[in-house]
């Protein structure tokens, strides 16, 4: 073994030091009976572990992780630093109803124009309604939520008959939806809708339960040892708002992928492009939403599992701060990085259904102990002045990491129309230590996911995984327990430079995605 490498604590790192290296991912790149033959050989013993080995060498983790003295202590679960009260915000009660935190998100947004929408032409062309278009549609008697079933209904139908398929939801039940549907027509024709969520349209990514729909997390037999008994948390909040739940959405097998394929039902396609991945896991809440077909969806996300599909489908998607929803009732419940969070076609659409399902896990109040929740009051004068105030920070050579050029000048059209309108200032960032930041990510949500696993894996049902899937778990087979407590080591380190970050910008601006699926 070769001499340790010694890292100096974060708060001593000499910033300008640090020197930008594009990551570099050595790994065979295989299809059909080649990657077949390939996990066979991962997953036999002896054979396997040589083959995940040589492969962790060559990708710096043995270097990073065992060859390496971290001076900070572990962060196994992440930390809420205090935070001083923002300007022109609505907070919002955990302990309160779902109903009352919405309408409060509701008065926090701009007046509602329904000229925009409503021209007099009882047909309009086609844009994305959004959920106050429903809502005013439904209180104006132009609509009921059972009307929009069976255009949904009818919809979902024909995605079903594609050739080749593309199936956006791996449960649905017509009857179910239209049950739903007339529950909320009555309601509104009695005068008693629950919510401005009341009749709008929802569905729920596969891994999330939403009674009494199976939920298999896009495998073949999950269902089969998990069965599903009640909503999930988030799922339940909703319900108690009205909303209409068309089933469950297709997803990246056990969301252990970035781009939404899945041999078991069919791989959902790109509403803008079929030729094109949806970008996973999330796939099918991405692609409904960009249909058109649902006003929003809940996805889940570790690694970018809503933020990926969401920019690659061009909708609006929100990783909530870990710790803001509660994950009871999801099949990525007992990890340390994931999240269920909102997808829209737009941001307001996303206030609204995040102020529904916000609420930490009550023992995430007194482990993490996070800070009052708050959405930007866009209804009033102030706020819409505070854009003005906002410093975005951009690592330069991060930002132009990316496939091609057209994605980087794309993103930097956008930061200089957000100076020019609305005077944002841009500064120079330097966020250092980036693929020990990569992989201190691998390490955790690896070690959570075949941790969660076990009992099934055995039992032998891992072999009726994808072998994308299969390829995914034998590498986090591979991890140690010192490789996890490196790992949150190295998670205090790097939440000690976000910190700084933070302290000197508010945003961190960066493509969400730099390749074209």
């Amino acid at each position: 073994m070769g001499k340790k490498r010694v890292m100096v604590p974060a708060k001593e790192l000499d910033l300008s030091a640090v020197k930008y290296e594009p990551e570099v991912i050595q790994a065979p790149h295989l299809t059909g009976l080649w990657l077949k033959l390939f996990v066979k050989l991962l997953e036999t013993p002896f054979i396997g572990p040589s083959i995940m080995s040589s492969l962790k060498k060559h990708n710096r983790m043995a270097e990073t992780l065992q060859n390496t003295v971290i001076p900070e202590t572990p962060m196994f679960k992440p930390e809420f630093p205090p935070q001083d009260p923002e300007p022109a915000v609505v907070s919002l009660e955990e302990d309160g109803k779902p109903e009352g935190r919405v309408e409060l998100a509701l008065k926090s947004l701009p007046q509602y124009d329904a000229g925009w929408c409503w021209t007099g032409d009882s047909t309009p062309s086609f844009h994305y309604w959004k959920i106050r278009d429903f809502a005013y549609a439904y209180r104006s008697r132009l609509a009921t939520p059972s009307m929009v079933a069976e255009r949904v209904i009818s919809a979902m139908e024909e995605f079903s008959n594609k050739k080749p398929p593309a199936p956006l939801l791996i449960s649905f039940d017509g009857e179910e939806v239209r049950k739903q549907a007339a529950a909320s027509t009555q309601r509104f024709e009695e005068g008693k809708p629950l919510s401005i969520l009341d009749g709008i349209f929802v569905a729920i990514k596969d891994d999330i339960d939403c009674y009494p729909h199976p939920s298999k997390g896009a495998t073949t037999w999950f269902h089969e040892v998990r069965p599903v008994k009640k909503d999930a948390v988030s799922v339940s909040r909703l319900r108690s708002c009205g909303v209409i739940f068309v089933g469950k959405a297709n997803m990246h097998e056990l969301g252990l992928g970035t781009t939404g394929n899945n041999p078991n039902y069919g791989t959902t396609r790109n509403p803008h492009a079929p030729e094109r991945y949806t970008g996973g896991s999330s796939s099918g809440p991405a692609a409904i939403i960009a249909s058109g077909l649902c006003s929003a969806a809940l996805g889940t996300d570790g690694g970018g599992s809503v933020r990926i599909p969401s920019s690659l489908c061009g909708v609006v998607g929100l990783k909530t701060t870990y710790g803001r929803t509660d994950m009871s009732g999801s099949l990525c419940d007992a990890g340390t990085v994931e999240i269920i969070g909102p997808i829209a076609a737009n941001v307001e659409d996303v206030i609204l259904v995040y102020s529904a399902i916000l609420g930490s896990f009550p023992a995430d109040r007194i482990n993490i102990r996070p800070s009052l929740p708050c959405l930007p009051n866009l209804s009033s004068y102030e706020s819409s002045n505070a854009l003005a105030s906002l410093r975005l920070g951009k690592y330069t050579e991060w930002f132009n990491d990316v496939f091609s050029a057209d994605i980087s000048e794309k993103c930097d059209n956008i930061l200089n129309l957000l100076s020019e309108k609305h005077g944002c200032k841009t500064m120079e960032i330097v966020i250092p230590e980036l693929h020990e930041m990569r992989l201190a990510h691998l390490i955790s949500i690896g070690s959570e996911s075949i941790c969660s696993l076990y009992p099934e894996c055995e039992d032998g049902k891992d072999v009726k995984l994808t072998y994308d899937t299969r390829t995914n778990l034998a590498l986090f087979r591979s991890f140690t327990a010192s490789d996890y407590v490196a790992a949150a080591r190295l998670r205090r380190r790097i939440m000690y430079h976000h910190m700084e970050i933070f302290k000197k910008v508010d945003v961190i601006v960066t493509p969400t995605t730099g390749i074209k699926f």
